[in-house]
C-alpha cells in the first residue's frame, strides 16, 4: 500500500526573530504526521539542541534516547522531561547562512496510547571541524491524547532567526 505525504502547514520565519512556533488545530484525518525543519537560532552558539511539546503538554510525559556522532566518535544520552530535543539547530557562530536540519516522524498521533515519534536531526556548519554531528532519537509521550498541536523552541533561551522553515505533513494510505 503505498503512502500519500499531503503538506498540511508551513511556515518561514520573518524578518523578526521568534521565541517558539506551533503548527495548532492538526486535522485527525492521517495516520501518521511527518514535520521537516531547517533552523537557526540567534545564539552565539555554533549549535543547539531545539526541542517540541505536544498540545502544549509541559508535564514531564516525555522520554528520549538519541544517539550520535560527531565522525570521530559517538555517544548516546536519555532524557526524561518536560519536552523532547528533537532538532539541532545553528547559531550564529556557525557558519553564515547554514541551518540545522531535522525530520520527525511521528506515527498513529491520533492512537488512545501513548505516542512515540523518531528523530534525525544534524547541525549543517560547512566548518572544518564536525563539531557535533548526526543524532538519531526515539521518544514517547506518556499521554493517551491525540496530538492536536506541535510547538517549537530553541534551547538556550534563543530565538528562531530569519528563513527558519518548519513543514508539516500528513501521511495517508492510499
Amino acid at each position: 500500500m503505498a503512502n500519500t505525504y499531503v503538506l498540511i502547514a508551513s511556515n518561514t520565519v520573518g524578518s523578526s526573530s521568534i521565541s517558539s512556533f506551533s503548527f495548532s488545530s492538526i486535522p485527525a484525518t492521517y495516520t501518521d504526521l511527518v514535520v521537516k525543519a531547517s533552523t537557526r537560532c540567534d545564539g552565539a552558539v555554533i549549535d543547539v539542541l531545539g526541542a517540541l511539546r505536544f498540545n502544549n503538554d509541559a508535564g514531564s510525559n516525555y522520554q528520549d534516547i538519541e544517539i550520535y556522532g560527531n565522525g570521530s566518535s559517538a555517544n548516546s544520552t536519555s532524557h526524561s522531561t518536560s519536552f523532547s530535543y528533537v532538532i539541532n539547530t545553528t547559531g550564529t557562530s556557525a557558519t553564515s547562512n547554514t541551518f540545522g536540519n531535522s525530520e520527525i516522524y511521528i506515527p498513529n498521533y491520533t492512537s488512545s496510547n501513548y505516542k512515540s515519534f523518531s528523530n534525525d536531526s544534524t547541525p549543517e556548519t560547512n566548518g572544518s571541524t564536525f563539531t557535533s554531528g548526526q543524532a538519531l532519537l526515539a521518544g514517547l509521550w506518556k499521554s493517551t491524547s491525540a496530538i492536536n498541536s506541535i510547538t517549537f523552541f530553541p534551547g538556550g533561551g534563543y530565538n528562531f532567526v530569519q528563513y527558519s522553515t518548519f513543514y508539516l505533513y500528513g501521511i495517508k494510505n492510499s
